[in-house]
C-alpha cells in the first residue's frame, strides 16, 4: 500500500477506478435509452453540455471534500463541520449515503446475476445443452440466488484485496477490455442491415428539440447520476488520491472518459435496436415508445443476436461480458463506502470487514429476490429516484457553504498551485453554491413530477 489507507498510485489508476464507478449497467444502458427516448441527437448535445455545467462541478466538490478529509464518507463530512450542527448533520448525510450505496448495490447485484447468467446461455448453445440454456435465461429464485451470490463474491474480493491492489488493479484491467469489447460490437452492429438508419437518428440532432423541457431535465438527470454522484463513491475515492494530482484537471478527465464512454455505447445500443426492427423484432409499444430496460436487454437483443445466425452466438457472448464488466466496476466503487467506513470506524481488519459487509447487503439481496414484486422498483425509486438527488444538493451545500473557503482554496492549490488566477476559481466555488444545488433540486422536482 502507498499509505497507512492505501491510495491509488497513479493517475491512471484513479482514472480508470473513478471512471469504472461511472461507467456502469445504468450509462451504458440507460443513456443510449435515453438518447432513444428523446429524438436522439438533441438529447446527447444537451447531455453533454449539462455534464459539465453540473455534474462536473458537483464531482469535485465530492472530491474535495473526500481528499481534504482523506477519510470514509461519516468522518469526511463531520470533520468539515464548523459547529456542533453541521457535525452531527456531516455524520448523518454520511451514514445515509451509505445506506444508500448499500441499497443501490443490494438491487445491482441482482441485475449483474442477470447479465452473468445471460452471459451463460450462448456457451450452453455451442456445448449443445438447451435445457441448461432455458434455466439460465428463466427468471427463478434460485437463478438468481445463485449468480447474485456470485456476483458479490467477485466484488468482495476484489474489495478486500484494497486500493492498489483490489480497485485500481482490477479497475486499469477490466477497463480497457470493456472499451475493446464495446469497439468491437460496433464495429460489427455497424455492418448489419438498418443500423445506418439508427446512426442517423443518433448522430444529426433536431435543433428543435433542444429546448424541450422534459429533455433537459432527462439530460439534467442522465448527467448526474452516470458520474456515480451523491452517495460518496466519488468522495471515498477523493481520499485516496495524492496531493501532488491537480484535482480539476483530473475531474476533467473522469467526466470526458465518462461521457465518451456513454456516447460510444449509444453507437451501439442505438443501431443495435434499430438492426432488431430491420429483423422484424418489435422495438417499439404501442404508443410509439421505445422498449427499455429489461425487457430490451433480456429479450429483444437476445432474439436479434438469435437472427444472426453461427455469429450470434459470439455477439451474445461479447455483449454480455461487457455488461458483467460494467456492472463489476461500479460494484466495487459502491461497495467500498460502507467498507471504508467499517474499518476506519472499528479497525477491524479489510478482508473481515469486506466480507463482512458484503454478505449483509447480499441478504437484502436475498430479501430483494424473494419479495420481487414488492421490492424490487420500491428500493430503485427509494434510492436513485428520491435520495441520490437530495444527497448530491448536501454535499454541494458541505463544499460550498460548511468547508471554509481557505481550506477549500488549500486543498484545490495541492497539486494545482496557480488554480486560484484560473477561471476555475472565479466560477466553481460560487457556481457549486447555488447553481449546482438548484438545478440538482429542479431534477428532483421533475421527476417527481412525472
Amino acid at each position: 500500500m502507498s499509505g497507512a489507507r492505501g491510495q491509488f498510485s497513479s493517475k491512471t489508476g484513479f482514472v480508470m477506478a473513478a471512471a469504472g464507478s461511472a461507467v456502469g449497467l445504468g450509462n451504458i444502458w440507460g443513456f443510449p435509452t435515453q438518447t432513444a427516448s428523446n429524438g436522439g441527437a438533441a438529447f446527447v448535445l444537451v447531455y453533454f453540455v449539462l455534464a459539465f455545467l453540473l455534474a462536473y462541478p458537483a464531482l469535485m466538490a465530492e472530491l474535495i471534500i473526500g481528499r481534504h478529509a482523506k477519510s470514509n464518507v461519516v468522518s469526511a463530512l463531520s470533520s468539515v463541520g464548523n459547529s456542533t450542527f453541521t457535525r452531527r448533520l456531516g455524520a448523518g448525510v454520511g451514514y445515509y449515503g451509505i445506506i444508500i450505496a448499500s441499497l443501490i448495490l443490494s438491487f445491482y447485484t441482482i441485475v449483474a446475476g442477470w447479465m452473468i447468467a445471460h452471459l451463460g446461455q450462448p456457451f450452453t448453445v455451442l456445448l449443445d445443452m438447451p435445457e441448461a440454456g432455458t434455466w439460465l435465461t428463466t427468471n427463478s429464485t434460485t437463478r438468481d440466488l445463485i449468480f447474485g451470490g456470485g456476483f458479490a463474491c467477485i466484488t468482495m474480493l476484489i474489495i478486500g484485496s484494497g486500493i492498489e491492489n483490489g480497485i485500481e488493479k482490477w479497475s486499469t484491467r477490466l477497463m480497457p477490455v470493456l472499451i475493446g469489447l464495446l469497439l468491437l460490437l460496433i464495429c460489427y452492429v455497424l455492418t448489419q442491415p438498418g443500423a445506418m438508419e439508427g446512426l442517423k437518428i443518433y448522430l444529426l440532432p433536431d435543433m428543435s428539440r433542444v429546448s424541450d423541457p422534459k429533455l433537459i431535465v432527462d439530460a439534467m438527470g442522465q448527467a448526474f447520476f452516470s458520474l456515480s454522484l451523491g452517495v460518496g463513491t466519488m468522495l471515498v475515492y477523493g481520499s485516496y488520491l495524492s496531493k501532488e494530482e491537480s484535482l480539476p484537471r483530473l475531474g476533467a478527465i473522469v467526466t470526458l472518459v465518462d461521457c465518451g464512454i456513454a456516447f460510444t455505447a449509444g453507437l451501439l445500443i442505438i443501431p443495435a435496436v434499430y438492426v432488431a426492427q430491420h429483423n422484424g423484432l418489435t422495438i417499439f409499444d404501442e404508443a410509439g415508445e421505445l422498449i427499455a430496460g429489461p425487457s430490451l436487454i433480456f429479450q429483444v437483443l437476445p432474439s436479434l443476436f438469435d437472427s444472426m445466425g453461427a455469429a450470434g452466438t459470439y455477439v451474445a457472448i461479447a455483449f454480455f461480458a461487457l455488461m458483467s464488466i460494467a456492472a463489476v466496476t461500479s460494484s466495487i466503487s459502491m461497495l467500498e463506502v460502507p467498507v471504508s467506513m467499517v474499518v476506519e470506524k472499528t479497525g477491524i481488519e479489510r478482508k473481515k470487514s469486506t466480507y463482512l459487509i458484503g454478505f449483509v447487503i447480499f441478504l437484502i439481496s436475498a430479501t430483494i429476490i424473494v419479495n420481487f414484486d414488492a421490492l424490487f422498483g420500491f428500493v430503485i425509486d427509494l434510492t436513485t429516484k428520491y435520495s441520490e438527488p437530495l444527497l448530491g444538493v448536501m454535499l454541494c451545500i458541505f463544499a460550498g457553504w460548511v468547508l471554509h473557503r481557505d481550506k477549500l482554496l488549500a486543498e484545490v492549490k495541492s497539486g494545482h498551485p496557480d488554480i486560484e488566477h484560473s477561471l476555475f476559481w472565479k466560477i466553481w466555488p460560487t457556481y457549486v453554491r447555488f447553481v449546482c444545488p438548484v438545478l440538482i433540486l429542479v431534477t428532483f422536482t421533475q421527476s417527481l413530477a412525472g
